[in-house]
């Protein structure tokens, strides 16, 4: 796994690379979920894996360093001592985040020898492990919400050898008591910074975060800096990719009739010169977002296509010859002209790919082009974890 994270790009030498290479997975996981049925089967099913059983250990082994995501808990359910085998319905309630995402915010996070870490969202407790093999185990604190998260990450973290300070807790509010932090890592996304946690954050300090919206399609990376005088500087940053959603924090999401609709029904269509925004313009889509809530793509479509759950509307976009595309949209939203207003005022604000956020000690959190032409503000609803 580290080898790969190196060929692409995401994982360069220095300390997270290290702390990677000396960590044993499966003693941090030693089960696992592999889900057995079709993405959108119902109800779905799940085997969990157990590294005591000699006939899970390769398959077990191959997910744990696959680097994707890895769910470590069904339904809430205690985490040790459980049976392995095979469960059906419900949902996965806590994961490890994919490996390439946390190799480079990690790094990102620039931990350094005796600092005191503040872990929100302890997960399988990867990052806690790193952070304590770089910064030393007296100074990090682990928080979950789940006290059978937290109570195995503590078992888990002390057969490496690690002693950190393992508490459960609203991810939110922080953890006071062992502050102020120099560092602040959240690994699940929230609809606006928690200013608890830019208060336990010290001079010097950097606290990283994803910022979320109801869709989980185009994300941002809020990076908090303190500086030595206490003054604060963030920046919101169009990611490819981001944590998933904390508790509490619903998310919308295309079901498989409705993404079927997108791709191969037919409707209004329109033949334009415009081509769509690129992928890549992930600045443009961070504020399409803001600006137009409500909307999720379909990424596994051959084209552009992207639907507004909560009103049924839905747009596609196709190829149709050289500098043309077929615009097919249905129902109350004009999805295509919400995209071509908001690439309009991306370009207008310099398409930038980052945005300043604005913390203010009001409570009020706005995200704003580098020339001040394009802002929005962020949502006082949040999620806890």
């Amino acid at each position: 796994m580290v080898a790969r994270l190196e060929e692409s790009g995401e994982l360069r030498p220095g300390p997270v690379r290290e702390a990677l290479l000396a960590l044993p997975r499966q003693v941090l996981m030693p089960q696992a979920y592999v889900r057995r049925s079709a993405p959108d089967e119902t109800p779905p099913r799940w085997d969990l894996l157990d590294w005591t059983r000699p006939a899970d250990q390769e398959e077990l082994l191959e997910r744990l360093h696959s680097g994707d995501s890895v769910a470590i808990q069904h339904d809430g359910e205690p985490t040790l001592g459980r049976t392995a085998g095979s469960r059906r319905g419900g949902a996965m309630t806590a994961m490890s985040s994919t490996m390439g995402m946390t190799a480079d915010l990690l790094q990102l996070l620039d931990l350094r020898s005796g600092q005191h870490v503040l872990d929100v969202g302890t997960g399988a407790g990867v990052t806690a492990a790193v952070a304590c093999f770089v910064c030393g185990d007296t100074g990090v604190v682990t928080l979950d919400i789940d006290p059978h998260v937290t109570a195995a990450a503590r078992e888990r973290l002390g057969a490496l050898g690690y002693q950190p300070t393992a508490v459960t807790g609203d991810g939110t509010a922080g953890w006071p008591d062992a502050g102020p932090y120099d560092r602040v890592f959240v690994s699940f996304a929230v609809r606006r910074v928690p200013t608890a946690l830019v208060e336990q954050l010290a001079p010097g300090g950097r606290a990283l975060m994803t910022l979320g919206t109801s869709s989980p399609s185009w994300p941002g990376l809020a990076v908090i800096d303190k500086r030595p005088d206490g003054t604060v500087e963030a920046e919101l940053r169009a990611v490819e990719f981001g944590h998933r959603a904390g508790a509490g924090f619903d998310r919308l999401f295309l079901s498989a009739s409705f993404r079927d609709t997108i791709t191969t029904v037919d409707g209004p269509t329109q033949r334009t010169r415009l081509a769509p925004p690129a992928d890549t313009a992930r600045g443009m889509w961070l504020a399409l977002d803001a600006l137009y809530p409500g909307l999720v793509r379909h990424f596994g479509a051959e084209d552009l296509a992207i639907g507004a759950p909560e009103c049924g509307s839905w747009m596609r976009v196709r190829a149709a010859g050289p500098r043309r595309w077929d615009v097919t949209t249905c129902g109350p939203r004009d999805i295509w002209a919400e995209i071509q207003d908001a690439a309009a005022r991306w370009r207008a604000a310099g398409e930038p790919a980052a945005y300043r956020l604005h913390l203010d000690t009001d409570d009020v959190q706005q995200a704003t082009s580098p020339n001040g032409a394009l802002t929005w503000h962020l949502p006082h609803t949040g999620a806890s974890r």
